[in-house]
């Protein structure tokens, strides 16, 4: 993975594919979500879905299964070491996500393709080591349509500790920032959707 100083914006990542089967819908609802228009196919269709869907919770989890397979399948020997010696990043917890959308339902037979794009960074000042990568992520049915969306966030190791800049220096503006556009602007350059911050998304510029 990118040094967090290395990372590009507006780049997008496809992720992989995954067929949501009747099976696997209900063997993951019966654990995780055991409402009848994920775990019985005859009760699902008197529902106001009409047949069995997926949990919104099972279309999350393969995100975050695929995101994690590409993670690891990425040649680990491009990223140099820092000049301290510490080793290339491999992607750190995350502070929270916000913005989760499931758009249309998942039904059995469905193959969802998920991508991430990279939003915006911001330096941390009390983590000089790490910064918050946010990214867009969506998930598209075979139609081409889009089912569910969420905009995530993730601590990246840096390669050099963040300094806060000069007084009266360009970034000054806005210090917390690797985006020198507001946000929504910056969004829309990247071809993304407009989006609202909520305030649990604003904790994370406190850490």
């Amino acid at each position: 993975m990118a040094w967090f100083e290395d990372i590009k914006l507006g780049e997008t990542l496809e992720l992989g594919t995954h067929t949501f089967t009747s099976e696997d819908i209900i063997r993951f609802a019966e654990k995780y979500d055991p409402q009848p228009f994920h775990t019985d196919p005859e009760a699902a269709k008197e529902s106001h879905f009409g047949g069995l869907v997926a949990a919104g919770w099972h279309i999350a989890a393969v995100w975050m299964k695929l995101m994690l397979e590409t993670r690891r399948n990425q040649p680990q020997d491009e990223t140099p070491p820092a000049p301290d010696g510490r080793a290339a990043p491999r992607g750190g917890p995350s502070p929270g996500f916000f913005d989760l959308k499931w758009i249309k339902p998942v039904r059995a037979g469905d193959t969802i393709a998920y991508r991430t794009t990279t939003l915006e960074k911001v330096d941390l000042k009390s983590r000089p080591y790490q910064g918050i990568l946010k990214s867009f992520n969506e998930g598209f049915n075979q139609d081409g349509t889009l089912v569910f969306s969420f905009i995530g966030q993730g601590l990246v190791e840096r390669r050099e500790p963040y300094r806060r800049p000069r007084p009266n220096s360009p970034s000054q503006a806005k210090p917390n920032s690797r985006s020198a556009f507001p946000r929504k602007i910056a969004w829309r350059a990247a071809g993304l959707p407009s989006v609202t911050i909520s305030t649990f998304a604003c904790v994370a510029a406190r850490w």
